[in-house]
């Protein structure tokens, strides 16, 4: 094995006998182990077809660093050593902070495969490019004369630029065969007409064209690939732009052309089988599609009419969400106890509560598909479906007939069912059908918008339930929320959290302060934010005689939380602060998760 190349040989392209040697000389391996790793390494060049990155060779060998903590010297990690070796940055490619139309226009996607180069961002005088063979200049001179600009490169993974090669160059060149499929003279004006013009014109862009065709398979795979719940297409003046809701925050993802945007809208309203012509009107419909993997994904499609044309939200259904166990949700063992010993029970109301976005759907599904075997029989009255699921007997409701809750449930009454899950109670028509149900023998799951649990009750009450009604069929009400855990990756103690921060959350439990805390960093796994997935935070009151003693025509709310307390209910924000001293979240997440709560 040679030493370390002089700056001389640093014209040539990086080879392994190269690698290894800087390896060496920095400790990453030993002395005694090289020859065996080096020959392991050319091995895996030779039996490789195609082209192999030398550095991809050295990660096949799953090498462990000589250095403490004796990490496995994985690509990335390599990757991020070359680039501290040769003075360059690294970076992981982010396809969410690239605008690729722009980047692709620098150079073809031919040559950038023939470099395996990735144009990453484009400014009014510089030019990053991802590499990951830094001694290899020949296209340097040539880029920084098309492109105008200072050509500043960068580190990243082999691998990784050759897969945003294929896709960033194949997506720029779709999106602009469609913007220019649309006619050159096909203005759009800034007017809330403008969508009834574009309809009228035989230049606007085909649904079925194959270039859109691209466009939104594209977007679902990338969407399955990101972990988004939701993907938001948005029509502004000029451009529309393209959102994912990755756990519970939105991230912008792309801007296209607003003519493109009309025909991706056109083209999965088409796929789900809505009225392509009507835009005037909000519509609802549903697409089955696969991820890569081919695993089936259903998504539920809204449109809404905005100033600048229809808004399409598409939400993601996990289909793996209805199999999870109540602690995969982030149930406490003794709250999941609780919740269990309520959905055995033979008649009686569960009430979830929370706002929109809290997960009370999914732990109902959760629930629900728990509890339907084959001699249970499980109906459920929702608007929309959510997910289709083949266990249950789902019935839509249909407001342009009249088909409301309170007649779902009357209807769903005379269908022998065990357990009727009613999407929403809304009114007292689908409160008094519910308790009607429970009295005669059904457990009965719903839902309400309220803030906490015992905060249920005076919602009831205020729709015009009689409180002895209530006390004779309310057996349980859980209030949630849903907060960002702390990527596994990247977490590290050293966070900082204020008495009086603590304070607000632990209120008067007396829970203690945890000796570590665990802030964000952020990595590769996490898209950088620091956060990867969602856990629940749940308030479980059981409604037992004491507390149902307290549910009077004129009720103290105030009465009702300290008697549920008393019962075992753990407030909101003492089940953050739970999940803080397990390190799962932060203080963060939790208070603005729990903001509506104030001090309660």
């Amino acid at each position: 094995m040679s030493s370390v190349p002089t700056t001389t040989s640093k014209a040539a392209p990086l080879d392994l006998q190269q690698i290894y040697t800087w390896l060496l000389a920095d400790g990453m391996i030993r002395k005694a182990e090289v020859k065996e790793l080096y020959a392991q390494s050319q091995a895996i060049l030779k039996n490789t077809s195609g082209y192999m990155h030398p550095l991809c060779a050295v990660a096949h060998a799953k090498l462990l660093s000589a250095q403490p903590p004796h990490k496995m010297l994985t690509l990335d990690a390599l990757c991020e050593w070359l680039a501290q070796r040769v003075g360059l940055p690294f970076i992981r490619i982010d396809p969410l902070r690239i605008d690729f139309t722009k980047v692709a226009d620098v150079m073809s996607a031919s040559y950038a495969a023939r470099f395996n180069i990735l144009p990453v961002e484009l400014n009014a005088d510089t030019l990053v490019v991802a590499t990951a063979d830094p001694y290899s200049h020949e296209w340097e001179a040539e880029i920084a004369k098309i492109s105008r600009r200072v050509v500043r490169q960068v580190i990243a993974n082999p691998l990784d630029i050759a897969q945003y090669i294929t896709q960033f160059f194949s997506l720029a060149k779709s999106i602009k065969k469609a913007n220019k499929s649309s006619g050159n003279d096909l203005a759009l004006r800034n007017n809330f007409e403008q969508l009834v013009e574009l309809g009228k014109s035989n230049k606007q862009v085909d649904a079925n064209d194959q270039h859109v065709i691209n466009i939104v398979d594209w977007l679902w795979q990338y969407a399955f690939e990101q972990r988004a719940s939701d993907i938001h297409l948005e029509p502004k003046r000029d451009m529309a732009a393209i959102r994912f809701r990755i756990d519970g925050v939105l991230h912008q993802v792309y801007q296209v052309p607003a003519v493109v945007m009309i025909a991706m809208t056109a083209r999965i309203k088409l796929l789900g089988r809505m009225d392509v012509i009507e835009k005037r009107r909000p519509q609802d419909g549903r697409i089955k599609t696969r991820t890569a993997g081919g695993q089936e994904v259903e998504l539920r499609l809204s449109t809404l009419p905005t100033a600048f044309g229809e808004k399409l939200v598409m939400r993601i259904f996990d289909p793996d969400v209805v199999v999870k166990t109540l602690p995969e949700l982030g149930f406490p063992e003794d709250d999941a106890e609780r919740w269990d010993a309520l959905t055995q029970r033979p008649h009686g109301i569960i009430l979830v509560t929370g706002p929109t976005g809290s997960g009370k759907t999914t732990t109902l599904y959760t629930t629900l598909k728990a509890l339907a075997t084959s001699e249970v029989n499980v109906c459920t009255v929702e608007d929309p479906i959510e997910m289709v699921e083949p266990a249950f007997n789902q019935m839509q409701i249909q407001s342009s007939i009249d088909l409301t809750f309170a007649d779902g449930v009357r209807a769903l009454m005379r269908q022998d069912p065990d357990i009727i899950m009613v999407g929403e109670i809304r009114d007292l028509a689908t409160a008094e059908m519910a308790i009607q149900a429970a009295l005669t023998g059904h457990l009965v799951l719903s839902t309400l918008h309220t803030n906490d649990a015992p905060s249920a009750v005076m919602r009831l009450l205020e729709l015009g339930v009689p409180y002895y009604l209530l006390e004779a069929t309310l057996i349980g009400i859980m209030a949630q929320r849903l907060v960002r855990t702390l990527c596994a990756d990247c977490k590290t103690a050293g966070g900082e959290l204020s008495d009086d921060i603590w304070a607000s959350l632990a209120g008067e439990w007396n829970l203690s302060k945890p000796a570590t805390i665990y802030k964000p960093v952020g990595c590769p796994e996490c898209r950088q934010t620091g956060y990867r997935g969602r856990t629940g935070l749940y308030e479980l009151l059981t409604v037992t005689e004491a507390f149902s003693a307290q549910v009077q025509e004129e009720t103290d709310i105030q009465a009702l939380r300290r008697q549920s307390m008393a019962d075992g209910m753990k407030p909101l924000r003492i089940a953050g602060a739970l999940k803080i001293q397990e390190g799962v979240t932060t203080a963060d997440e939790v208070l603005k998760a729990t903001a509506a709560l104030g001090m309660k």
